[in-house]
């Protein structure tokens, strides 16, 4: 009995085994070479099956506007380069599960209407685009109605001049549980775009000497920013009409200009802006409309403003934060205050502990009479390190007028956090 057991198990598991490996396509290698039998790109795509792999080996290939509408790994072997010609879309990619890595992608062309990138990913479900290079491309990787796409470690660069002749480095548009991580975007109108967009991960990138900002994105709920440097950018990183935004371990350093910012918030509700540094902007943090989040564990250091905070902004909470070394710490265009800061430290606070419990006897007053002034007629910022405005902004410190009353720290912190 118990051999027979065994014997119609031993049967049973073959059979299972072999139906199975039947069924399953592993799929096969295509090989596109200059010295091979397939020559280019697209006759690979044409002959291949569905979840077959495509290893282009090195050469340049010049194809026009190449489509995939079918599930493929294609890999790259010795840097293989395609070459938009300066007129087309490289690779419009319509199916799921596709694969790409190991490319270069130079010059896809400037258009318009048709907004033509090196890459394009549109309404699909599945892919990635890894470990490639996007050399002078108007768009460099396009994602419109597309979900659960992975970009990951690409060098993207653009020799854009001006903004209106370039394309974003990565855009996205309509889409949900996206992945970007560990890219470098360099020279595009904007560095990472989103519009629409639902769930994104937008994690350890590098966005520098972008033409208008590093990171820019509208609509967009529920998306985290950790760990990105965004630095030189023309204008700073832009966040706008979005909820529930978690942007933490952030850099943003060295965006100047006259209507520059590390980081401008407008219409922004619910989010966790949390342990970023703000160093040498022009403004550390522009907020606009921006109501219930929280400002915890930064720091801003060596900023023109370190916070300029408009008055239809409520209940914002700015705590355990980092004020050093800025010309001015917050700005507002307001006699009235709806949030709260307490327990920050600030340099230029100049109370004392008598009770040493490390919090100032003396609320600090963040907004000095000489920044509404500023406000109000430019010019007068060369008087920034005159005695006559030191005396003006303590006798406005101990008897305020003009400056919001209520917009105070009652617990400075006395040493940095």
């Amino acid at each position: 009995m118990k051999n027979n057991f065994h014997h119609i198990l031993t049967k049973t598991v073959t059979f299972l085994v072999f139906i199975g490996l039947s069924e399953f396509n592993f799929g096969s290698t295509i090989i596109i070479d200059a010295k091979e039998k397939i020559k280019s790109i697209s006759e690979g795509i044409f002959l291949a099956k569905s979840y077959d792999t495509l290893i282009i080996k090195r050469g340049i290939y010049k194809e026009g506007n190449i489509k995939i509408d079918k599930p493929l790994t294609i890999k790259g072997i010795d840097n293989p380069i395609l070459d938009g010609d300066s007129q087309f879309e490289i690779l419009t990619i319509s199916s799921e599960e596709v694969h790409i890595s190991g490319l270069t992608f130079h010059n896809a062309g400037v258009n318009y209407l048709k907004e033509n990138a090196a890459v394009r990913f549109e309404n699909v479900n599945s892919g990635s685009v890894a470990h490639s290079t996007f050399i002078n491309n108007f768009f460099g990787i396009y994602l419109a109605k597309a979900n659960n796409i992975k970009v990951i470690n690409n060098f993207i660069r653009a020799n854009g001049s001006k903004e209106a002749s370039s394309g974003n480095g990565i855009h996205m548009w309509n889409c949900r549980d996206i992945e970007v991580s560990n890219n470098y975007i360099q020279g595009h109108r904007d560095g990472i775009y989103l519009e629409f967009v639902k769930q994104a991960k937008i994690n350890n990138n590098h966005g520098e000497n972008n033409l208008r900002y590093g990171l820019h994105f509208m609509f967009s709920d529920s998306c985290t920013y950790i760990s990105n440097n965004f630095i030189s950018n023309s204008a700073g990183v832009a966040v706008m009409y979005s909820h529930n935004v978690v942007m933490t371990q952030n850099r943003f350093a060295d965006n100047w200009g006259a209507a520059a910012y590390g980081l401008l918030l407008k219409d922004i509700t619910n989010s966790q802006i949390t342990k970023n540094q703000f160093i040498r902007n022009t403004s550390g943090i522009y907020i606009e409309g921006c109501n219930r989040s929280r400002f915890e564990n930064n720091l801003f250091e060596k900023n023109g403003w370190a916070i300029k905070l408009m008055a239809n902004s409520f209940d914002n909470l700015f705590t355990s934060n980092s004020f050093i070394a800025s010309s001015f710490d917050v700005a507002t265009n307001s006699r009235q205050n709806f949030n709260t800061f307490s327990k920050n430290f600030w340099s230029m606070y100049e109370g004392y502990d008598l009770d040493k419990d490390g919090f100032g006897d003396v609320p600090y007053r963040p907004v000095k009479l000489f920044s509404l002034m500023i406000e109000q007629n430019k010019p007068t910022l060369v008087l920034l390190n005159s005695l006559f405005i030191k005396l003006l902004n303590i006798a406005e410190s101990v008897f305020p007028v003009l400056t919001p009353e209520t917009l105070l720290d009652a617990f400075p912190l006395m040493r940095e956090t």
